[in-house]
């Protein structure tokens, strides 16, 4: 290249690398001069094409999200089964080959205002209604609630491979992934039933620390780690900020200790769960039920639990990396066939969305039965 021409692509490979580090570190850990680093060029030379770090976010999830939503639309089958197998097969080789980046929509869109994420939500939901209708042309028995339902579990078992490091094969995981997916989109649903709404407790009455975790993850939950003070958790607990300091140090004290309280509220109520089961499939039972009713019950802990990782201390992300490897070993102990690993991952990210839904559609008994499905050995196609 001759000396002083960018390429043309310097935007997009930018937004690419920024996209990267956003995912690996959290929005706020990233700066334009580590943006910069990656891409081999200058921190001046970032604002030739960005303004700000927040518009770099804005062009790397409008550019994800436009090519997500292309991949699924470009497929022309007439018979809606092959169209809807084409569709989410093409969806499936899009998250492996951006792997590290697919997750950035999810949790680090909601650094960018509300009207741009308005959009991208729009454009997003494009591509569940094509995905549903598709699905019910395939299956009219289906409500359009139901057959939703079944599209947003599909999306997150295709979303799932961003959500860890576990390594398998690539033939291996698209036919894994992509035999979760078949076996989501044709599951029968039990009925809903009354999903219980979300209410906050009554918390007065709580210890002062009990008080400040409970409000500091509904906090980080609505707001983000970054945009929470300690005298936002000091006021919503009704206690003066200068006294949180009497119970945590410092607010990544604070986050560590949330963490710390679900991994140990996790291990007792998995280990309970397991006592006295007779046979493997018994115990997987209870465990998907047990796992699926803790994430309900806590659905802003475990939103934060898997958003805000990053921001803990070294030591404290450390010890919560072998707990979540310790727990998953315990499903793939109970599980036969291939890509284990990668159905665990699969069924642990659908637990996560279907908690964080609001839809009445998404219940526990919805959500364990689906599990259930994902857990199956796959099928040789």
């Amino acid at each position: 290249m001759p000396p002083g021409r960018r390429p043309k692509d310097r935007k997009a490979t930018i937004a690419l690398a920024a996209a990267e580090l956003f995912c690996a570190r959290g929005f706020h850990n990233v700066g334009i001069e580590d943006i910069a680093k990656a891409v081999g060029i200058t921190g001046p030379a970032i604002y030739r094409h960005f303004p700000t770090k927040q518009a770099v976010l804005a062009a790397a999830v409008e550019e994800l999200g436009d090519s997500f939503a292309e991949t699924a639309a470009a497929v022309d089958q007439e018979d809606p089964a092959e169209r809807l197998d084409a569709m989410t097969r093409r969806l499936v080789r899009y998250t492996l080959d951006r792997r590290s980046v697919a997750r950035l929509y999810q949790w680090e869109g909601r650094h960018l205002p509300a009207e741009q994420r308005a959009r991208l939500a729009e454009r997003f939901d494009t591509t569940v209604h094509s995905l549903r209708d598709t699905l019910l042309e395939t299956r009219p028995e289906l409500s359009k609630l139901d057959a939703a339902t079944l599209v947003t579990a599909a999306l997150s078992v295709i979303a799932s491979p961003s959500t860890h490091r576990a390594s398998l094969a690539r033939a291996a995981a698209e036919h894994t992934i992509n035999a979760c997916v078949r076996a989501v989109l044709t599951a029968d649903l039990p009925e809903p039933g009354q999903r219980q709404p979300r209410e906050r407790g009554q918390l007065a009455m709580l210890p002062r620390r009990e008080r400040l975790l409970a409000e500091a993850v509904r906090l980080f939950h609505e707001r983000g780690y970054h945009a929470v003070s300690i005298a936002d958790i000091g006021d919503a607990a009704g206690i003066n900020a200068s006294s949180v300091y009497a119970h945590f140090a410092s607010k990544a004290e604070l986050l560590a200790a949330a963490y710390h309280r679900a991994t140990s509220r996790l291990e007792l109520a998995t280990t309970a769960a397991l006592t006295d089961a007779d046979t493997p499939a018994e115990a997987l039972h209870r465990l998907v039920e047990t796992y699926v009713r803790i994430t309900f019950e806590q659905s802003d802990l475990a939103a934060v639990y898997v958003s805000e990782s990053e921001n803990l201390p070294p030591a404290d992300r450390h010890q919560l990396r072998v707990a979540q490897r310790r727990h998953v070993d315990t499903w793939v102990g109970l599980l036969d066939g291939d890509g284990i690993r990668f159905r665990v991952h699969a069924a642990l990210n659908v637990v996560t969305d279907m908690a964080r839904s609001t839809g009445r559609s998404a219940t526990e008994a919805r959500t364990t039965a689906l599990v259930h499905r994902v857990l199956e050995p796959p099928t040789s196609e």
